[in-house]
């Protein structure tokens, strides 16, 4: 299966902006964004609500990006590193459609914002909703049974919200 914009020749910065343009257009008051070797972040506040998405970013080092698409052949120094920038332009522009596709569909009445964005809404204690949730999520259906005290996970063990 091929991956969405596997040869797209948009740089990041141009990704970035975009992402930063479509969220002032569909109504986001703050923007921010980083990134380290692991990863980058974009945030931002809408419909009074901070949303926090991860983008995981491929490492230099990858195996993938050293032997040619077949694996029969190591790539040169310059090819192996612009097959790792290939990929990470690739993530940026894969996060550009994904949020313009949840904005639109908030904005054609498909969707509600809250449902598009639950996941990544950050939460009082800075955590995201899927950072909280998710363990919880993976042992239900482990083991089938409903977690005992979800909101323990917002909460944390004294009731005050974990810092």
């Amino acid at each position: 299966m091929s991956k969405y914009a596997a040869t797209t020749g948009v740089d990041v910065d141009r990704s970035k902006r975009e992402i930063e343009r479509t969220l002032e257009r569909y109504g986001a008051d703050q923007f921010m964004y980083g990134w380290d070797q692991t990863g980058a972040v974009i945030g931002f506040r809408a419909h009074q609500r901070f949303i926090r998405i991860t983008l995981p970013l491929p490492a230099r080092e990858s195996p993938e990006f050293a032997m040619t698409p077949t694996g029969r052949m190591r790539r040169s120094e310059s090819a192996t590193v612009e097959a790792w920038e290939q990929e990470v332009r690739r993530r940026w522009r894969a996060l550009a459609l994904v949020i313009k596709a949840k904005l639109e569909a908030v904005q054609s009445g498909i969707s509600s914002f809250e449902d598009e964005f639950l996941a990544q809404t950050v939460l009082p204690n800075r955590r995201t909703v899927a950072e909280c949730f998710q363990p919880q999520i993976d042992q239900a259906y482990e083991t089938g049974d409903m977690p005992k005290g979800i909101l323990s996970a917002v909460a944390g063990p004294d009731g005050q919200g974990e810092q």
